[in-house]
């Protein structure tokens, strides 16, 4: 069982009884599209039980065939490479290599395989990171009853698997990613308050403090309170920086 401290708390037990569950669920109420061409599947958990639940589950799917298994992130490497499978059905936690040092080194070397991380962990922490490593898809152990055959033939066609919740997550972050340092920063800017914009672009014309207060009618000790609610709101320190953020937003020209 690993050191940490979260999967600490999930015993055997408790993976042994989703893993029942999912050897117990027919895959006759299922009623998801079937593919023409079997998908070739590695299976990698180190969890013996929860596997085993797993591999009754997919053995009754007609389009899925389980080519190999593994039992640590190494093993599940070679296996892959020996292999060859369309889709590694991987978890994160494993021992020697994590799952997610499994999917890089996997994308490194047989950029064919399509990784499918299947964890105890929410997708909140850790569904960037292992997509950004090159992984296809994201399922938690507790949705696999309901979706692992459908995330499968999801990855095995080309498509990224991610629940819809996580899917707006995704999308918004991307949309994140997509904005300029510039548009960033503007918007930032925008939601300061119209005393607080004052401040900021009369600091970073060089005015001080007094200087600031005759200007806007206030005194010094509020002048920097409005510093404190900038600073703390854009990351900023120094006049230096006050400087640079006018400058990139356009409040300032060289």
């Amino acid at each position: 069982m690993s050191d940490n401290p979260v999967l600490s708390r999930i015993d055997e037990h408790s993976l042994a009884t989703i893993g029942a569950k999912l050897a117990s669920q027919p895959y006759a109420k299922r009623g998801v599209p079937i593919g023409d061409t079997p998908i070739r599947v590695v299976l990698a958990d180190d969890h013996t039980l929860f596997r085993a639940g797993v591999r009754v589950l997919l053995r009754q799917a007609p389009d899925i065939d389980i080519i190999g298994e593994a039992n640590s992130g190494e093993e599940a490497i070679a296996v892959a490479e020996r292999l060859s499978p369309d889709v590694l059905v991987l978890d994160l936690e494993m021992p020697d290599c994590s799952g997610l040092a499994a999917t890089q080194e996997l994308t490194n070397r047989v950029a064919s395989v399509k990784v499918l991380i299947l964890s105890m962990y929410s997708e909140d922490e850790y569904l960037l990171p292992v997509l950004d490593a090159g992984a296809c898809g994201y399922l938690t152990k507790e949705s696999a009853e309901q979706e692992l055959l459908e995330a499968i033939r999801a990855v095995a066609r080309g498509d990224t698997y991610v629940r819809p919740r996580v899917a707006r997550l995704l999308a918004s972050h991307q949309r994140t990613k997509a904005r300029s340092p510039k548009d960033r920063m503007s918007e930032d800017f925008n939601h300061l308050s119209r005393r607080e914009r004052d401040v900021l672009e009369l600091v970073a014309h060089g005015f001080g403090g007094v200087e600031i207060g005759e200007r806007l009618g206030i005194s010094n000790k509020t002048v920097e309170t409005y510093k404190e609610r900038i600073e703390e709101k854009l990351g900023l320190k120094h006049r230096s920086e006050y400087i640079t953020f006018a400058l990139s937003i356009g409040l300032l020209h060289p």
